[in-house]
């Protein structure tokens, strides 16, 4: 074995992430079920502690939000970005596609992660906190936008309307999978955008092909 070899098996294991943990729990949530897989069984097939796994996480339930909480971070800087000419709700519908573009690779696990967090009740009760980070990014940028105080009805009604309108367009493309997620949300937000007229969209959105990537 070299002296390269050597020091390296001597040094410092390499560092478990948060985001090793999420995608191990991902894996034996969809093979074993989410009632099935404990905290333990977690850990131990990253190869850490219980108690290392509560330094990363409060509960099992959290471990499939990492990568929704920086989806957060991201569309607050990407609203930050929009231009200013644009409306607000046009604003809004650009950035969420815009945060909302996932590689092919990432697509069946986005999909996984959705699926269980609509279907097992555990997750869905865990969903609150992290749904309200989103909707107030939406309501703060309404709220700048409109030069009206965060807790105004406008801004509020804005950010609440927003985040139903994506639950809903992130629900029927992971039932459905037959189209890119944008598709989904830019049609979902267009109608939001036009008032829900009484004239919907001629076509369904599972009339469209998945964008190529």
């Amino acid at each position: 074995m070299t002296a390269e070899g050597t020091a390296a098996r001597r040094g410092r294991p390499p560092r478990t992430t948060g985001r090793d943990l999420e995608l191990v729990a991902l894996r034996l949530f969809t093979e074993r079920g989410y009632d099935g897989t404990t905290v333990d069984d977690i850990a131990a097939a990253v190869g850490i502690s219980r108690r290392s796994f509560f330094r990363y996480f409060d509960a099992k339930a959290d471990v499939l939000w990492g990568q929704f909480d920086s989806e957060v971070e991201r569309l607050r800087a990407a609203l930050a970005a929009v231009p200013a000419e644009l409306s607000v709700m046009a604003a809004i519908r650009q950035a969420v596609g815009a945060v909302n573009r996932y590689s092919a690779a990432a697509v069946d696990e986005l999909r996984t992660r959705m699926t269980l967090v609509s279907t097992v009740p555990e997750l869905a009760a865990s969903a609150a906190v992290h749904y309200d980070a989103w909707e107030q990014v939406v309501i703060d940028f309404a709220a700048r936008r409109t030069g009206l105080p965060a807790d105004h009805l406008y801004p509020v009604a804005v950010g609440r309307a927003t985040l139903a309108t994506c639950r809903a367009a992130y629900e029927q493309w992971a039932a459905r999978g037959d189209a890119d997620l944008t598709v989904y949300l830019d049609a979902a937000l267009g109608a939001l955008a036009g008032g829900f007229s009484d004239d919907p969209p001629a076509a369904e959105v599972t009339a469209v092909s998945p964008a190529p990537r």
